[in-house]
């Protein structure tokens, strides 16, 4: 494999192509506004979420959610890596916003590609929910109490190559499916446990079936988990005008660095990769590990910055990575 490219060269990627930050006021309040979403539950929580919002900045405007189905939803056999990674969840939506059906589309973050076409930016990060992986089951309160050979549930390789490096005494099982649907697995009987991000339960009301919350010591979350982000044809400034608003610059800032990091690594569901900031003491505070899918090789690095410059902070922590032996894990991986 290739070197990355320079940890310097892509990290502005998510904004090389957004639109300028616009003033509100600019822009005439629209008469309608489309929200492109995914059908799932959770999902259409995150699009009325920001229709709500949306429809207190703007009451005169109508503020209407076109629900789709994506790809990623269909194909529910297989592990997301193997057919064709995250781009799968947003696709559809992109191609609304090119046809003019939706003036912008709503993500989890961590579902967001890190290279975006040219057509498309991120014109808004919303205020971050709680990021960590939750433990849930309804036989043990915990990682701790399960036995050697208790099955564990995850759609997720950074879950797993770090479940397996902490607990190789599991066994950790391919888990696919809307949020419904894992539980539903969960409370059947095929997994002891399943591991999904605490955001999502906590936004559908869900939050009594986290057992526990993950240290991120333990499971360092992906790039942009637990946030909300918003896209629009980079063609549409008045879009990022009339979002503006709901713009959160803490969480901008953090996800900004975390997605930086991944992006120059290749970070794909192809790779184990986690990335994880927060602003402490008024600087940003990143860390990231590169792993071998089955937990054998953690390559982990961590750096402080200015949070107005989250690139510049990713390039250390890249860097770092590297110097950690990052490099010969993306090798095994061949990516």
């Amino acid at each position: 494999m290739e070197h990355p490219a320079g940890p310097a060269d892509d990290f502005a990627a998510d904004h090389a192509h957004a639109v300028p930050q616009q003033d509100s006021e600019a822009y005439p309040n629209p008469a309608r506004i489309v929200i492109a979403s995914r059908e799932s539950r959770l999902a259409m929580w995150q699009a009325e979420h920001v229709r709500d919002r949306l429809s207190s900045l703007y009451p005169s405007t109508q503020v209407d959610i076109l629900g789709m189905t994506t790809r990623g939803d269909q194909i529910l056999d297989r592990p997301l890596a193997k057919v064709g990674g995250k781009g799968l969840f947003v696709k559809e939506l992109e191609t609304a916003l090119l046809e003019g059906r939706a003036d912008l589309a709503v993500h989890s973050m961590k579902d967001v590609p890190m290279q975006l076409s040219d057509e498309f930016a991120l014109v808004a990060t919303l205020e971050r929910e709680t990021p960590q992986d939750a433990f849930v089951s309804s036989r043990y309160a915990s990682l701790d109490e399960l036995p050697p050979g208790g099955v564990v549930g995850t759609s997720s390789l950074r879950r797993e190559a770090q479940l397996r490096a902490h607990y190789p005494y599991l066994a950790v099982s391919s888990l696919r499916g809307n949020l419904d649907t894992r539980l539903r697995k969960l409370d059947e009987g095929q997994y002891d446990a399943i591991i999904l991000a605490a955001a999502g339960l906590k936004r559908l009301g869900l939050g009594e079936r986290i057992r526990a919350l993950l240290p991120v010591e333990l499971s360092l979350p992906a790039a942009g988990q637990g946030a909300l982000g918003i896209e629009a044809l980079s063609s549409r400034p008045d879009v990022a005008a009339w979002l503006s608003p709901l713009v959160c610059p803490q969480s901008d800032a953090c996800v900004r660095a975390e997605r930086a990091v991944s992006r120059a690594l290749a970070g794909s569901c192809e790779v184990p990769l986690a990335a994880y900031c927060v602003i402490d003491g008024g600087a940003l505070w990143l860390r990231a590990r590169v792993a071998m899918p089955d937990g054998s090789r953690i390559a982990a690095a961590e750096a402080r910055g200015n949070v107005a410059r989250p690139e510049a902070l990713a390039a250390q922590c890249v860097q770092a990575l590297l110097d950690d032996g990052a490099q010969a894990i993306l090798d095994a991986l061949g990516t």
